[in-house]
């Protein structure tokens, strides 16, 4: 895999792009939306405000969380911001509305393994994570397995969103309780591999004996 910075940049843009296709493959299956769009939804419901504009309060106030975590925003974490909502509008623009259950079961299953995939790629990149991502591998970094927390955080976020009356599905829960374990697989195999540093002048590597 290459280190380079563009091809970090490939990889992080083709995740970010991919992370809003699937979001707008779960909104087409109409089978429950993603743990975070349940909250959003209920805010929405609760305080009268735009779905849009709580996304990005929730986002703020995620990156707040950050701080005790130690957590840095990167080039990635604004790229985020920028991109998966264009994503994720051109997807419904080009993709109807489908009627059959097994058309909207298969946008599911599709939805929910493009979105792990996505989020290993941009992740991957090492250009800085998401809002919400970044809470999971500042979490992480403490010692918790990834997989495990990515879990834990969909299922606390699913339960406040239901609990301020956002709409849950049986999509929903497929993906509080699939993405864990995605990430987790996932992440590791298509991270690219941390830049080698040159030995400064004047060093050399000692032979095996």
């Amino acid at each position: 895999m290459s280190t380079s910075l563009p091809a970090r940049w490939v990889r992080l843009l083709a995740g970010l792009a991919l992370f809003g296709v699937s979001v707008g493959l779960l909104v087409r299956a109409d089978l429950g939306l993603a743990s975070w769009d349940v909250l959003h939804q209920g805010l929405a419901a609760r305080t009268g405000l735009p779905m849009g504009v709580l996304v990005n309060g929730v986002a703020l106030v995620v990156l707040l969380l950050w701080i005790p975590l130690r957590q840095r925003p990167g080039v990635g974490t604004v790229a985020n911001v920028a991109l998966v909502g264009l994503a994720l509008d051109a997807t419904l623009a080009l993709l109807p509305p489908v009627g059959s259950l097994a058309g909207r079961v298969s946008l599911l299953l599709a939805g929910i393994l493009l979105n792990g995939v996505a989020t290993a790629l941009y992740l991957g990149a090492r250009l800085g994570p998401g809002p919400r991502d970044g809470l999971m591998t500042g979490l992480a970094a403490r010692g918790l397995p990834i997989g495990r927390v990515r879990t834990l955080i969909e299922v606390v976020v699913l339960a406040l969103g239901w609990l301020l009356g956002g709409t849950v599905g049986p999509g929903t829960l497929l993906f509080a309780l699939a993405i864990g374990p995605l990430v987790q697989y996932l992440v590791p195999r298509l991270t690219a591999p941390a830049p080698v540093r040159p030995a400064p002048a004047g060093v050399t590597t000692p032979c095996p004996a």
